[in-house]
């Protein structure tokens, strides 16, 4: 079983698929029900921060790099940085700019602090259980531009166009992609599962799927966090 996660207003929205290509689509309320759930999957592939950085100015290079690839269509706004761990013990958004401030020298941006419980869940899951190299980060626009041959969106995800160019792109490599979306949209409402959470999460799962010895990183030698995880985006390599 290959998973793709996607952050959703109900939780997790999640594309599992098996070895023939089936799928099912399902939401997780946390993060641990879906770990309990998918444990035996070969690869979860998860668009969150995964390895985080203690301290210091510089950003994670994955985020960099994954910015710099971005950059040409204006798809680069959609990285952003980081928080420092410990920004995500904070109990108010105020609190937590304060401490990132102090420890990287950035405040937080409000998206990043509207997905940090989401962040954390994640963080605490892979120190406390075997889920460590079984979940991976990904970021929904570079596995895109990667299935596309290393082409960026040229538009953004929630416009018209953009859920165009997306479809278009999954459709290519899987042809079960309509199905799966008006599965999805049909079984959930759009304040609980949103279109794009479903393209983002199918999109991991495909990466996942057809990445046989064929993933790749950014950046390609990933740097390892204080707590001994990656910090790298996984993506499949374009043939």
């Amino acid at each position: 079983m290959y998973v793709g996660v996607d952050g959703c207003p109900a939780g997790w929205f999640a594309v599992l698929l098996d070895d023939e290509g089936d799928w099912q689509v399902r939401v997780f309320g946390d993060i641990r029900a879906l770990w309990r759930e998918c444990r035996d999957a070969e690869l979860i592939l998860i668009d969150i921060p995964i390895g985080l950085r203690e301290r210091g100015k510089e950003e994670r290079l994955c985020d960099r790099e994954a910015r710099d690839i971005l950059k040409p269509v204006k798809r680069y706004s959609t990285v952003f940085p980081a928080p420092c761990r410990s920004a995500l013990m904070a109990s108010s958004y105020r609190e937590a700019c304060s401490i990132n401030r102090a420890r990287t020298g950035r405040a937080l941006s409000k998206q990043c602090w509207a997905i940090a419980p989401k962040i954390k869940q994640v963080d605490d899951l892979l120190m406390e259980t075997g889920a460590q190299g079984r979940i991976c980060e990904i970021h929904p626009e570079i596995c895109f531009w990667a299935l596309a041959g290393m082409q960026p969106m040229a538009n953004p995800k929630r416009e018209k166009d953009g859920m165009h160019e997306r479809l278009q792109v999954l459709n290519r490599v899987y042809g079960r992609t309509p199905e799966v979306l008006a599965e999805a949209v049909t079984t959930w409402p759009h304040g609980k599962v949103a279109p794009d959470d479903v393209l983002d999460a199918l999109a991991a799962a495909l990466t996942a799927y057809l990445g046989h010895g064929k993933l790749r990183t950014l950046p390609a030698e990933p740097e390892i966090d204080e707590r001994g995880l990656p910090m790298e985006m996984v993506y499949l390599a374009p043939q």
